[in-house]
């Protein structure tokens, strides 16, 4: 059997009687809904799953919530920057940094990188 990635979520392995309730659920579901658990994968579908989050109970490491960081970070911006798409790529990066997926810590260390590269060169930002 091969390996899998380690960022690849692995099925939850079921006692017997939670796979029992698996198969009562499913038998008993309609057939939309089926083929959504089918093209998901029957293995891999949970339906046991607690409920995700909601965004604005999610904190960061500094305890703040996604809103909090935008509405701050916003307050320190120029003021004809505060809507818009500036506005919209803040909310954006935040989401995506407090729910910390992997495109944001890209985007963030390659500011960080590029934030030094123009400093040690003293290039106009």
């Amino acid at each position: 059997m091969s390996k899998l990635p380690d960022n690849i979520p692995r099925p939850r392995v079921f006692s017997a009687e939670e796979e029992a309730q698996k198969r009562h659920f499913y038998e008993r579901m309609s057939p939309r809904r089926r083929k959504f658990v089918d093209r998901i994968g029957y293995d891999a579908w949970d339906p046991f799953e607690a409920p995700k989050e909601p965004m604005d109970i999610r904190v960061d490491s500094t305890k703040r919530t996604i809103q909090q960081l935008v509405r701050e970070f916003l307050n320190t911006a120029d003021p004809a920057l505060r809507e818009g798409e500036y506005a919209r790529g803040a909310m954006e990066s935040a989401l995506g940094i407090v729910g910390r997926e992997e495109k944001f810590r890209g985007i963030f260390d390659f500011c960080l990188w590029y934030n030094e590269l123009l400093q040690k060169e003293n290039a106009p930002k």
